[in-house]
């Protein structure tokens, strides 16, 4: 990574979002003047350090390049050490707000469209030996021309052989896997594609 910017050569345009992982604004780089998401880090509950769930996601992100996959461009920090930035590419929606407000539901080459997207970004994650395990449309993110991005690798892991053991308590409940509703530790690409 180098070293890292300060976030005060970004300016918050406004909150875009709000979870677990911490707060993800719409910003602006004063360098480049490129509109860009910082995701801000949850730090709160961490005595020893950046969650683990971050360094994986900033680990996998920085490996990953493809269209259909969010882009984490770099890491900046804030006043504090322990105040962290990831600046990733914008994408003005994500998929489930957009269905929720839609007036016209997706025509039947949309849906097609998308879908393609979502299985090109899979089969890279997966040919790269990378499953995403907590695919959901909150997690697919979509710019204004159309194209569609996977997001959140919080819970992401690799895996390879022997297969390593896994928690089955990953993905939201109603996207669980069968064999992850059944306690099942050895996880493949099959979770992704439920």
């Amino acid at each position: 990574l180098g070293r890292c910017r300060s976030v005060k050569e970004f300016e918050k345009l406004n909150r875009i979002g709000e979870g677990t992982y911490g707060i993800v604004y719409r910003a602006r780089d004063t360098l480049t003047d490129e509109t860009v998401a910082l995701k801000k880090v949850r730090m709160d509950n961490e005595k020893d350090g950046m969650p683990i769930s971050s360094l994986r996601e900033i680990t996998l992100l920085l490996q990953l390049r493809h269209p259909n996959i969010v882009e984490l461009k770099e890491v900046v920090v804030g006043n504090h050490l322990e105040s962290i930035f990831l600046v990733m590419g914008y994408c003005e929606q994500d998929l489930a707000s957009l269905l929720e407000n839609m007036q016209t539901p997706f025509s039947e080459a949309q849906v097609k469209c998308i879908i393609l997207q979502v299985l090109k970004g899979l089969q890279y994650l997966h040919e790269n030996y990378i499953i995403h395990r907590d695919l959901k449309v909150s997690n697919l993110l979509m710019t204004d021309k159309g194209c569609v991005k996977i997001a959140d690798f919080g819970l992401a892991r690799t895996y390879g052989m022997p297969p390593k053991p896994m928690t089955p308590k990953v993905v939201t409940l109603w996207y669980r896997a069968p064999e992850l509703l059944l306690g099942m530790t050895t996880q493949t690409t099959s979770i992704d594609m439920w």
